[in-house]
C-alpha cells in the first residue's frame, strides 16, 4: 500500500515507467528521482557498506550522498537526477565504493 506522501505536487503530473529493482515503477517525468522514489513508497535505497544499515534520501541536495542508487549501471546520488523514461534504477552493491 501507498503511503501518505508529502510530495502531494508530484501525484498530478505526467507519468513515464522506470525500473526499480526488477519492478516498474510510474514516476513523475522531470521530477527529482529521490522525491520521485520516496513518494511511491520507496523507503530504502541502499545499505550501508559497513554496518549494513538501511539508508533513504536526507538533505535533497547532494551533500549527504544517503541516496546513492546505480542508474543504467553508474552510481549516483537520487536527489540529482530527473525521472526520465525508462530509467533502470538498483542499490549499489556493497562491495562498491563511490566512485
Amino acid at each position: 500500500m501507498k503511503p501518505v506522501s508529502p510530495f502531494l505536487e508530484l501525484e498530478n503530473a505526467p507519468c513515464v515507467d522506470v525500473t526499480w529493482e526488477g519492478t516498474t515503477l510510474s514516476l513523475p517525468k522531470g521530477a527529482n528521482l529521490a522525491a520521485a522514489l520516496l513518494a511511491a513508497g520507496v523507503n530504502v535505497l541502499r545499505h550501508t557498506p559497513v554496518s549494513g544499515q538501511p539508508r533513504a534520501p536526507f538533505c535533497m541536495m547532494g551533500a549527504c550522498f544517503d541516496c546513492l542508487i546505480e542508474v543504467d549501471g553508474i552510481t549516483r546520488q537520487a536527489c540529482m537526477i530527473e525521472v526520465t523514461e525508462g530509467l533502470e534504477i538498483t542499490r549499489p552493491r556493497r562491495d562498491e565504493a563511490w566512485p
